[in-house]
């Protein structure tokens, strides 16, 4: 059996793991298995809900800590048992989501378990598509719902058009500098949450949790919303398809996610060369 090099792989999802078609390629599932059972752990840290990555980490048969919403949550993938379960204080995520509103923009309010529109319609529709959770069409004010509720919100997003994006991380940032973390996992995807908890906060829980060193860990994505990720692992990864900012602060492998690049990382890093 290989010996393994680096004990830890943790990999972004969309864009990173799975295909432009949705779909998790046959030889990338069997290099994970593989490697899992060589004594290998690998890891999925993501922004999407739980309900939406659990069952495709199950379809991976990954066993133990997967992160979701953008390392506010970390949970077991066999049991969906909350591990950490962090967020923003709801009195920001309201000023937060006041702000959103002044600018007209579609907006999302995750609870744990469920997800809030302020809008219905096509891009909606589009987001359910892709991440496989129905969200509710919230019938007052986003900041409202939340005040009444006293939500604990994990994360808000807001969907904007590519060519809108910087000017609305700009403004959401200068607005409130310091107190939250925006950034973008796709072209048209704004994230927010707490700065206690990204995608480097889940690496370092993850790699404490099982004891391994995190300069002995290797981590993989495609966004900028992965920055902390790479930057806190040993190792941090750029796919060939990443965005242009995230390339520039990460080793760049030459293939895409379209080209099982996880599995070739995995090949590459994850076991000590043969004697």
């Amino acid at each position: 059996m290989k010996q393994i090099n680096y004990p830890l792989i943790i990999s972004d999802f969309d864009g990173t793991l799975l295909r432009s078609d949705q779909t998790i390629d046959e030889k990338t599932r069997l290099t994970i298995e593989q490697y899992t059972a060589a004594g290998g752990v690998f890891a999925i840290c993501t922004g999407r809900t739980p309900r939406s990555i659990l069952p495709r980490a199950k379809e991976l048969g990954l066993k133990g800590l997967i992160s979701s919403f953008q390392g506010s949550v970390i949970l077991d993938a066999e049991t969906g048992k909350l591990i950490r379960d962090g967020g923003m204080e709801t009195s920001l995520a309201i000023s937060v989501c006041k702000k959103m509103e002044e600018m007209n923009l579609h907006i999302h309010v995750y609870d744990v378990n469920e997800y809030y529109s302020n809008e219905g319609g096509e891009i909606l529709e589009m987001y359910e598509k892709i991440s496989g959770v129905k969200g509710v069409v919230a019938q007052k004010p986003l900041s409202k719902l939340i005040e009444e509720k006293g939500m604990k919100v994990r994360k808000l997003i807001a969907i904007v058009a590519p060519e809108d994006r910087q000017r609305v991380v700009d403004t959401l940032s200068a607005a409130f500098h310091g107190k939250c973390y925006v950034t973008y996992s796709t072209s048209f995807l704004i994230e927010i949450s707490s700065p206690k908890y990204t995608k480097g906060s889940a690496v370092r829980f993850i790699a404490e949790h099982y004891g391994i060193p995190i300069e002995k860990t290797v981590a993989i994505g495609d966004s900028l919303n992965d920055l902390p990720m790479l930057q806190s692992a040993g190792i941090g990864i750029a796919v060939k398809n990443a965005e242009a900012a995230l390339k520039k602060e990460a080793l760049v492998c030459e293939y895409t996610n379209d080209e099982n690049v996880v599995g070739k990382i995995i090949e590459k890093y994850g076991y000590k060369e043969d004697m």
